[in-house]
């Protein structure tokens, strides 16, 4: 018995000094080590490359680490494939972009990754440096369009979490041809007012959440493009801005469909739009079906219930056909609070391809503390439950 004992004593010890070896032998990449001046002004570019090649190189799990400090970088692309399918890219500082935007205006992207497997952005803050380029599109100059302050194409397995997003030149946060990535604590940060600075922006991807995030910006919270498909969204405030918005779609007359989109426990304050799909009003071979919309609280928001398929922002140039995109199954559950207009309901579908399927459940949302109105063209489903206003369905 008391070799037994012996034995298994034996047989902990050994299990403890190996998981303490493997933890200790995680490969460990310290920007400081390659380089990079927590400062904020000295480039720091190359440093965090070098650390990330050294991470991507490595066959066992491995960590690109920031300490605080605040890092210059100019536009950086972090590539795979790698060797290792578990990079973890922690931040504890602030990332810095350049002031003068036309350093990185033209870029497309400010921080990218792509081609990647398995890697996690933790922590830290995304300093865009985006004023001055929103100052120069308000003024009419001629401006570069900006670049996106994070962005993962073509990757699979991805979280971030917990990274604070600060003035976008253009979108936050854009995931692009990707599969199975997790979006959690995420908080964007920009003006109401600065231009195209989506929070969010998912596209051509399957299997993205988007769980307890808090979004302050100038145009969609989370925006939904075409070829998104198994998309749940859940405890996110908006606002100030544009909403939650499927598309806009149809763009293009070849256009992949978005379809089985969960959107619940979401707060909009404020903002231009609550739950949104919209559309251009041109031929299109695009979808939009197996929507659920649940739980969301609209406080003082202009639009609260929409469906645009006559999409035109500032009626400029519009196509003024009648849209190709097919909207179908969409339901509306337990959507309560306030319209900051008489219209809290609009569904103005396409005559060609009118909206089907579109089911009201307890809706109740009013305009100066009496019924709002709801307005209805080529939509067809039906009520059930309290829904104020009363339905034009």
């Amino acid at each position: 018995m008391a070799k037994q004992q012996s034995f298994s004593l034996v047989l902990v010890i050994l299990v403890i000094l190996f998981t303490t070896s493997s933890s200790a032998n995680a490969a460990q990449y310290n920007v400081l080590t390659f380089g990079a001046q927590p400062d904020g002004k000295t480039d720091s570019t190359k440093a965090f490359l070098a650390a990330w090649t050294r991470a991507c190189e490595s066959i066992k799990p491995a960590t690109v680490y920031a300490p605080p400090g605040r890092f210059f970088l100019l536009n950086v692309v972090f590539q795979g494939p790698c060797k290792n399918n578990a990079i973890l890219v922690r931040v504890d500082g602030t990332l810095v972009a350049p002031s003068d935007y036309r350093l990185t205006g033209n870029a497309g992207n400010w921080i990218f990754f792509q081609y990647v497997n398995g890697v996690t952005v933790s922590g830290g803050v995304l300093d865009g440096q985006g004023p001055g380029l929103w100052a120069c599109k308000a003024s009419g100059n001629n401006c570069p369009s900006g670049a996106t302050s994070l962005g993962f194409s073509n990757s699979n397995n991805i979280v971030i979490s917990g990274l604070t997003s600060l003035n976008s030149q253009l979108y936050h946060i854009v995931i692009n041809g990707c599969q199975n990535v997790k979006v959690q604590g995420v908080t964007v940060s920009a003006s109401g007012h600065s231009p195209n600075t989506d929070g969010i922006h998912v596209q051509l991807s399957s299997g993205v959440t988007i769980l307890n995030s808090r979004i302050r910006t100038g145009d969609d919270c989370v925006s939904i493009g075409a070829g998104t498909t198994n998309l749940w969204i859940e405890k996110v405030a908006c606002g100030p801005g544009h909403g939650i918005s499927i598309g806009s779609l149809g763009k293009d007359l070849q256009e992949p469909g978005v379809q089985n989109v969960t959107v619940k426990s979401v707060a909009f304050t404020g903002t231009q739009n609550g739950l949104r799909i919209k559309s251009w009003g041109r031929p299109s071979s695009g979808f939009a079906r197996n929507i659920l919309f649940q739980h969301a609280i609209m406080t003082n928001v202009q639009n609260p219930m929409v469906i645009d398929q006559n999409y035109c922002p500032d009626n400029n140039n519009c196509p003024g056909q009648e849209s190709g995109v097919k909207i179908s199954d969409v339901t509306y559950q337990d959507i309560h609070g306030t319209s900051a207009t008489q219209v809290a309901v609009k569904f103005d579908c396409s005559k060609k391809n009118p909206c089907t399927g579109i089911k009201l459940e307890n809706v109740k949302l009013t305009y100066m503390n009496q019924p709002a109105d709801a307005s209805c063209n080529n939509a067809d489903g039906n009520a059930s439950g309290i829904v104020l206003p009363s339905s034009c369905l």
